[in-house]
């Protein structure tokens, strides 16, 4: 099974944590804080883990500035609206990254490539990127929280969310294992009348999403690319888009 982690940066906010199985169809999801929550419901999964993609850093080397991944990234995406945040040293919650501590407790190895060496691989991936590029979006989907986007917005963009992720007929999420825990994210986005209402389940589905690319990356490595390298970070995300911008 692979795992999706859209891991906050610190222990005081929202996780989403998302598994599907070696078939991609999505199975539970739930939303942690703690890292003590987080590994219980690791440890909590009916299988072993192929690959975790994590929405979050897992390599920082650079003490100050961008790393090489986040400027090939933005290289690569910028033109749609989407770049990166700049994660270094400098920032004490990433000195060390928490997704850097979460992969060596567990064990995962933070080569990309090591897909079936006999240890689960942690990939970091951006959601936004990912949206862009499977589904040819000419923009960023509006649906994370932002300084002058108002609620009805958001709530567009997440139905647009909703709906991309379930066209994709890997994650079953109409009719799958995990059917009924994705009815209850739909039917929470729909129950939204504030922006903490969305903020509550926004993980969750982001979550999802990352676990689908975990399976996207053990299942088919070509549709995916890595950003970046050793002693730059790495970012696994779709390949650089050629589609119109919106």
């Amino acid at each position: 099974m692979h795992v999706g982690i859209d891991l906050a940066w610190g222990t005081t906010a929202r996780t989403g944590v998302a598994a599907v199985d070696a078939d991609g169809r999505l199975l539970r999801s739930a939303t942690v804080v703690t890292d003590e929550e987080l590994d219980a419901w690791l440890a909590g999964l009916p299988g072993p883990l192929g690959v975790v993609a994590v929405d979050a850093p897992l390599e920082v080397p650079n003490a100050t500035g961008a790393r090489g991944a986040e400027r090939e990234l933005t290289s690569a995406y910028g033109r749609y609206g989407c770049g990166c945040h700049v994660a270094n040293r400098s920032r004490p919650w990433f000195d060390p990254p928490r997704g850097e501590v979460l992969a060596t407790r567990h064990g995962w190895t933070l080569e990309p490539d090591a897909i079936g060496a006999g240890r689960p691989v942690a990939v970091e991936v951006y959601p936004h990127a990912a949206l862009i590029g499977l589904f040819a979006l000419g923009r960023v989907l509006p649906y994370k929280a932002k300084a002058r986007r108002d609620l009805a917005t958001r709530q567009d963009g997440f139905a647009r969310l909703v709906a991309l992720l379930e066209s994709l007929p890997e994650l079953g999420l109409l009719d799958g294992p995990g059917s009924a825990d994705w009815a209850e994210q739909v039917a929470a986005v729909r129950a939204a009348t504030r922006p903490v209402d969305l903020e509550r389940v926004e993980d969750r589905i982001d979550a999802v999403l990352c676990a689908h690319l975990a399976w996207r990356w053990a299942a088919d490595p070509a549709s995916l690319h890595v950003y970046g390298g050793p002693g730059l970070g790495r970012v696994v995300a779709p390949p650089r888009p050629t589609h119109p911008r919106g």
